[in-house]
């Protein structure tokens, strides 16, 4: 076998999921990366470290020994390399290998193995397995198309922060812990997200006023941007099921089950004539 035709074959094994080495590959790839955060896991509970951290070490480097031949491998493949390796999935390899190899050489890149988390990213490459994944385009276009909505809706939510911090900054002041007008914004955020820490809590009456007000408008403006994602959801997943164009007027879409066209009435689908043969 030359060596173009080994580098084809391994590419589309790599690369690709519609042949049973390549599903395998993937399949293969997916227990490791699972198993590895397992690892990565166990090895931050103090007790466990303790009394196996020589084994966790051992099959981490393991796991890290792995994942850099598939990344030389998938370079040493690719019919573009560099292509590959400023990708976002092959920034995400090299990511999920580079802190082990640091940490030999600096001490302090200890604190960057919990980057090693990231390989969790590396999943959604293996889930092209399965055909659930085309669905993710409709939450693609929803989030395209709800975009400025959402812009506008959270550019109005920051004022509306910041004017509630500022008052409340104003009405309670220092000596009842809002010491500055950031850590009264800190204090509206929590308390317009419902989300309450109770850290700093108004203690005059207008400020308790003006609490409650926060907390009201919190619930009345917490379901906007899920209404806005929902609606431009529906629309992607409205827009997806719009089929046959006309062919007469050439109108790209109709509503499903159409049998003539809604601009010009022409019918849609062609009458079989059932031959002599047929009949």
């Amino acid at each position: 076998m030359d060596l173009p035709n080994w580098r084809e074959r391994l590419y589309i094994i790599i690369f690709f999921t519609n042949t049973p080495a390549g599903k395998l590959f993937d399949t293969w790839l997916l227990v490791v990366v699972t198993a590895s955060l397992v690892v990565v896991m166990l090895d931050s509970v103090a007790a466990i470290n303790l009394h196996y951290g020589t084994l966790l070490r051992a099959l981490e480097w393991g796991f890290t020994t792995i994942f850099a031949i598939e990344y030389l491998l998938r370079i040493y493949s690719h019919p573009e390399p560099r292509k590959y390796v400023w990708s976002f999935y092959g920034v995400i390899d090299l990511l999920s290998i580079l802190p082990a190899f640091l940490a030999l050489i600096f001490a302090d890149a200890q604190y960057l193995l919990v980057i090693r988390i990231i390989r969790l990213l590396r999943v959604f490459r293996v889930l092209k397995l399965t055909p659930y994944l085309s669905q993710a385009n409709f939450l693609l276009v929803a989030l395209r198309g709800s975009r400025q909505k959402i812009i506008v809706f959270l550019l109005s939510v920051s004022t509306l922060i910041v004017i509630y911090g500022t008052l409340m900054y104003v009405i309670e002041g220092p000596p009842h812990g809002f010491s500055s007008i950031p850590k009264s914004i800190y204090w509206a955020v929590v308390t317009l997200t419902t989300v309450g820490f109770g850290d700093i809590v108004p203690s005059t009456p207008l400020g308790q006023a003006l609490a409650t007000v926060v907390m009201i408008t919190g619930y009345s403006i917490i379901a906007v941007p899920t209404g806005i994602f929902t609606a431009e959801l529906a629309n992607a997943m409205r827009a997806d099921t719009l089929v046959h164009e006309c062919p007469s007027c050439r109108k790209p879409s109709h509503e499903p089950g159409s049998a003539f066209c809604g601009r010009c009435g022409s019918q849609l689908f062609q009458q079989k004539v059932d031959t002599p043969a047929e009949q």
